[in-house]
């Protein structure tokens, strides 16, 4: 940051420095010369600038877009996810604004598509599309399998139903990319908490066995949650997990600790890696056998409703609960907040 910015510039995002600024007017509240505005920092669009030394995020990228683009414009699709908050979002992905004006310079998509007043939003003072209508073009407007991943992350994030979602898509059924927008929201759970575990999850379905669930809560005797599975199957009691293999210190033994708290539950533990994804191992097989394995066999006949027991939640599709001793399972999106691992 230039001598005095952090302290002095009032800018559009006040307090919250790394952040872009308007280079005229920095230079013209004294704050830095046009020669420090050329040398230490560069330019994301014309006039906005960001400090040399500060990696350019989703979400800066966004905030220096609506800078560039002026008070009446709305960021949307992956610049909206990212003032939302969403993870894991590409930093070199252009910015996307809708406004009239359809000049759009290098790194800048400007849409012209109409937004109803409800599907607007406010955020750090900045206008963009509500969660629900960030999800409704993001689905429509990217490939599938670059939506799918974005969509888990949103809706993680900003614990957004996709009812909600499904609603929109079906007040605008005539709108361009409808379809593509209601294939992606069938594949999309807000249970994964990076995109690996959306690409295991998306595999997985592969196994033809029903009843995978993601982000599974156990629950200890005072009835808190006390860790969670990436995804498995509750009355198999076989759980997936995928290992991130990160550098951070202690990340290991979590691994280790973590397979063996679900193991006390009694449950079967299979990791996956990103290569073991992309690659030609057959994880789907691996599971399958787990699965059907003798230790794992559980009789088919389905839960009947006066089964339910008061004090915990039995999943119908499922029949049991997890853990042990009363514990209870949810649904997939009901504890996205609860993070499993303490490193992600």
């Amino acid at each position: 940051m230039l001598a005095g910015m952090e302290e002095g510039f009032l800018g559009a995002f006040p307090g919250r420095q790394p952040s872009p600024f308007l280079g005229s007017q920095a230079v013209r509240a004294g704050l830095c010369t046009a020669h420090e505005l050329r040398t230490t920092c560069r330019a994301v669009f014309r006039n906005v600038y960001l400090s040399d030394g500060v990696t350019l995020t989703a979400k800066l990228r966004a905030q220096a877009a609506w800078l560039f683009a002026g008070p009446d414009a709305v960021l949307s699709g992956v610049s909206a996810a990212a003032v939302h908050g969403t993870n894991w979002l590409d930093p070199d992905a252009p910015a996307e604004v809708v406004r009239t004006n359809r000049h759009a310079p290098p790194g800048l998509l400007v849409h012209s598509y109409t937004l109803a007043p409800q599907d607007v939003c406010t955020i750090d003072g900045m206008r963009v599309t509500t969660p629900a209508r960030t999800a409704f073009d993001l689905g429509r407007l990217l490939q599938h399998t670059e939506a799918i991943p974005i969509l888990d992350a949103l809706m993680n994030k900003t614990g957004l139903s996709p009812e909600h979602v499904w609603r929109l898509a079906d007040a605008n059924s005539g709108i361009r990319g409808v379809d593509r927008l209601r294939t992606a929201l069938a594949d999309a759970d807000g249970g994964a908490q990076s995109p690996l575990e959306t690409r295991t999850r998306l595999l997985l379905w592969n196994t033809g066995v029903p009843g995978l669930r993601t982000h599974i809560p156990f629950y200890d005797q005072w009835g808190l949650v006390c860790t969670t599975a990436a995804m498995g199957w509750p009355r198999r009691k076989v759980a997936v997990e995928c290992d991130e293999e990160r550098d951070t210190a202690g990340y290991r033994t979590w691994v280790h600790l973590h397979t063996a708290e679900l193991e006390s539950y009694g449950w079967t533990v299979v990791w996956v890696t990103a290569a073991m994804v992309s690659g030609q191992n057959d994880i789907a097989e691996r599971v399958r056998q787990k699965l059907f394995s003798e230790r794992t066999h559980v009789p088919g006949d389905r839960v009947a409703a006066d089964q339910l027991i008061v004090g915990r939640v039995v999943d119908l599709h499922e029949g049991e609960p997890a853990g042990r001793g009363g514990s209870e399972i949810t649904g997939s999106a009901g504890l996205a907040q609860q993070s499993r691992c303490p490193f992600g």
